[in-house]
């Protein structure tokens, strides 16, 4: 059938001497016939109907199996673009999401010049949830270590030694000191078989037992190649994040950056001040 594309009709199997199957006499199988599902040209499937006694099939039983056979193609065909579609449909409805919460980020850089509180909880929430995580912490480079600036849903027993001890301090083995180290997006699959939780660094033990977490997403933050923060989301189950999902969090560690720098680069005089001092008025766009 396969490769003849059409049907073939055996009157009686044992007394066919292409027919091979080991096992034919155990199954008590005399008459078959096998239609191939065709589509371009190409099998995509087969139907098989069989006897147990020697009686050939109908020319008209054979008409009909393969009308069968053609409607289960289109069947498959129709599933296929329908699936297609949706898939379609889904990239749509995640660039559209996307697009409105970099939107919607923008929308409270605008409104909150100098005030990067507001901004950090509205990026950090929005990734968080896109992303289908759990929780999310952005973190601020501080010294020689890191301050929690902005959390979301983050579990409270977690949240509770984040409020007691707000600023952690990394080393080369945790994930923070090696995203601070490497300056690239780092994703840990299961935070119970990494190394820092393995030699029991607290916070990340902490993050697991008391958070829940497991995989962990981390993107930094960078100002003229220089990590000033990261943007970390965490799912409570093994499930890695997508590389589109990726690219928002970068997306949105970007816009973090630059509301970082607008209170330094705002006009401090009105515009009328500025334009009568001969000044230049900067508008930043997104």
């Amino acid at each position: 059938m396969i490769l003849e594309g059409k049907a073939v009709h055996i009157a009686d199997i044992r007394a066919d001497a292409d027919y091979t199957l080991a096992d034919r006499q155990k199954f008590n199988v005399r008459t078959m016939l096998g239609i191939p599902m065709m589509r371009a040209g190409i099998a995509i499937g087969v139907i098989v109907l069989q006897r147990s006694s020697v009686r050939s099939f109908t020319s008209k039983q054979i008409e009909l199996a393969e009308t069968f056979a053609d409607q289960a193609v289109i069947a498959i065909e129709n599933v296929r673009l329908f699936e297609a579609e949706q898939a379609r449909t889904r990239e749509l409805s995640e660039a559209l999401e996307q697009q409105t919460a970099t939107a919607d980020v923008l929308k409270v850089i605008s409104a909150s010049p100098g005030e990067l509180e507001p901004v950090f909880e509205t990026m950090l929430g929005k990734a968080t949830d896109i992303c289908e995580a759990n929780f999310g912490v952005l973190w601020q480079t501080e010294g020689q270590g890191y301050r929690a600036v902005a959390t979301h849903g983050v579990p409270p027993a977690y949240s509770s030694e984040r409020e007691r001890e707000p600023v952690i301090f990394s080393g080369p083995e945790i994930p923070l000191g090696r995203v601070a180290q490497t300056k690239q997006i780092l994703q840990i699959a299961d935070i119970r078989n990494d190394v820092s939780y393995i030699k029991g660094f607290r916070p990340i033990v902490n993050l697991a037992d008391n958070g829940g977490a497991r995989t962990l997403l981390m993107v930094p933050m960078l100002k003229e190649n220089e990590l000033i923060g990261a943007i970390a989301i965490y799912r409570q189950e093994v499930r890695l994040f997508t590389d589109k999902q990726i690219d928002l969090v970068q997306n949105f560690a970007a816009q973090a950056v630059i509301a970082s720098d607008l209170p330094t680069i705002l006009p401090i005089l009105p515009l009328q001040q500025a334009e009568a001092a001969g000044d230049v008025a900067i508008c930043i766009a997104r």
